[in-house]
């Protein structure tokens, strides 16, 4: 890995961590948007955990915790920064995060047809719980 800096996103890097999402994660989610990454900080400052080198980011990953359970979304790694180590800092970040604000276990949610991203979490020491079934229901609409 090169010289990447790990730091917490700040309310003026949403625009370019949107852009970036749209070039660089899988999938899409109902707050992929300014509105929602906008609360996200707001309310956790330290959640949405940056990559970058030289200024240009190269990485992030949400580390949500809710007092109880430590989720994980969004991690992503730009595609010619891939298989360096960055995601693998982001996750080492993350789960820092967690084991002091007293998490015990970490969760994350791959699309199933990610196959790059289910190598990344097994190579993390992830591993994936079959019998589990995500429910889902848009709110406000």
């Amino acid at each position: 890995m090169t010289d990447v800096r790990i730091r917490a996103a700040a309310p003026d890097d949403l625009d370019t961590v949107l852009a970036f999402w749209k070039a660089a994660a899988e999938g899409a989610s109902i707050s992929d948007d300014r509105d929602g990454v906008e609360r996200l900080v707001a309310r956790d400052p330290q959640a949405l955990i940056l990559a970058e080198d030289g200024g240009e980011l190269v990485g992030t990953v949400i580390a949500g915790f809710d007092g109880w359970r430590c989720h994980l979304y969004r991690l992503a790694v730009h595609p010619q920064r891939r298989r360096l180590g960055i995601g693998s800092a982001l996750l080492v970040a993350a789960e820092e995060r967690f084991v002091r604000l007293g998490g015990r276990r970490g969760d994350a949610m791959v699309l199933q047809r990610n196959e790059t991203g289910q190598h990344a979490w097994r190579a993390a020491g992830y591993t994936p719980e079959e019998q589990w079934r995500r429910w889902v229901k848009p709110l406000g609409t």
